[in-house]
């Protein structure tokens, strides 16, 4: 009997011990992750005396569930809540659709196409750039005027400038440089964003959100789908080419259908962030495009005198559009859907 325990019944199955133990693990992982989304839920529906005598988490055994917090989020405090959960939603969406169309492009273009641009002219424009970023900070010159006569110096000099020295970059560098913008610390590049929106006068506008956020996820987007379409055989790019299909054609007909695992992925990877991004929003947005996370952390800080309670409600309804989006993803998020099209 003990050796049956132990002892797979067929080739192909676990052991009944094991899978027990398996199971176990599983159960109790289980409970460990969906333990904190239960702590906020029935703590939405408990007064302030439950909060504060608590631990309680049977509700109807330990304590007597109320709408006291839903309450106070969408009657007295309403329009606050309605209109962060809106910026956040447009935001979002808009700065993920953004990243992950710009991001796919770029990195198909990094899987099929080498690159080699001059290393002297990048640093030309490099330079350019310092030049006018001292000249708008410093001397207070026109935004505009000064970005023109960068892009007038750069194409009329380039050409030059690119014969003084002849080495170049490769696809993995531009690949490096490109994921070394995600390394760099946010904290570190706030400032000069929220300068250069003040300056142009866009801040606390989503368009000044939905930029910083498309800017800082699209090294993510360019390095998750770039490995993608590097594992689709290009023999079926050019039997598509033969046929008379261009390159555009291609990707949207054959690169896309194929890729809808990792672009899926992607996308809902992308969304979290966006949805979740919380320094840049405190720092651009002030009333106007406030996003839930301020709204959650002004709730954390007692500013507006609301706690754990009402601060439980609006995390709830903060994470019901990535759960759901996660859900509507699900059936693409497969690991052998590319596999099984590729051999088909």
């Amino acid at each position: 009997m003990i050796r049956s325990l132990f002892e797979p019944r067929k080739i192909g199955e676990m052991a009944p011990a094991t899978k027990l133990l398996l199971y176990f693990i599983l159960f109790a992982w289980s409970l460990f992750v969906i333990f904190p989304i239960y702590w906020l839920l029935i703590t939405s529906f408990k007064t302030p005396a439950a909060v504060n005598e608590g631990p309680f988490f049977l509700p109807w055994v330990d304590f007597k569930p109320s709408l006291h917090a839903w309450k106070d989020l969408f009657v007295y405090d309403l329009s606050d809540t309605m209109r962060a959960y809106f910026n956040s939603i447009v935001i979002a969406l808009t700065a993920t659709a953004l990243s992950v169309f710009v991001g796919s492009l770029a990195a198909y273009s990094l899987s099929r196409i080498e690159f080699a641009p001059n290393l002297i002219t990048i640093l030309y424009f490099v330079v350019l750039l310092i030049g006018a970023s001292v000249a708008i900070g410093v001397y207070k010159t026109d935004l505009w005027l000064t970005l023109a006569v960068v892009v007038a110096l750069f194409f009329l000099l380039a050409r030059a400038v690119g014969r003084l020295y002849t080495a170049r970059l490769k696809n993995g560098d531009i690949l490096f440089w490109i994921i070394s913008q995600r390394i760099l610390a946010p904290i570190v590049v706030v400032v000069p964003i929220y300068m250069m929106f003040q300056s142009v006068k866009l801040l606390d506008t989503h368009i000044a959100l939905i930029i910083t956020y498309a800017v800082v996820n699209l090294p993510i987007v360019v390095w998750l789908m770039f490995d993608f379409f590097n594992s689709i055989p290009r023999d079926l790019e050019e039997s598509a080419q033969l046929d008379g299909a261009t390159m555009i054609m291609t990707f949207r007909e054959i690169v896309l259908p194929l890729s809808r695992t990792g672009l899926s992925a992607t996308t809902l990877l992308v969304m979290i962030f966006s949805w979740n991004e919380y320094l840049f929003a405190l720092f651009i947005s002030t009333s106007k495009a406030q996003t839930l996370p301020i709204l959650v952390a002004a709730m954390n800080a007692g500013e507006r005198g609301i706690l754990w309670w009402t601060m439980s409600v609006a995390i709830i309804i903060m994470i019901i559009p990535v759960v759901v989006m996660a859900v509507f993803l699900q059936k693409y998020i497969s690991k052998g859907l590319l596999v099984g099209a590729v051999k088909g």
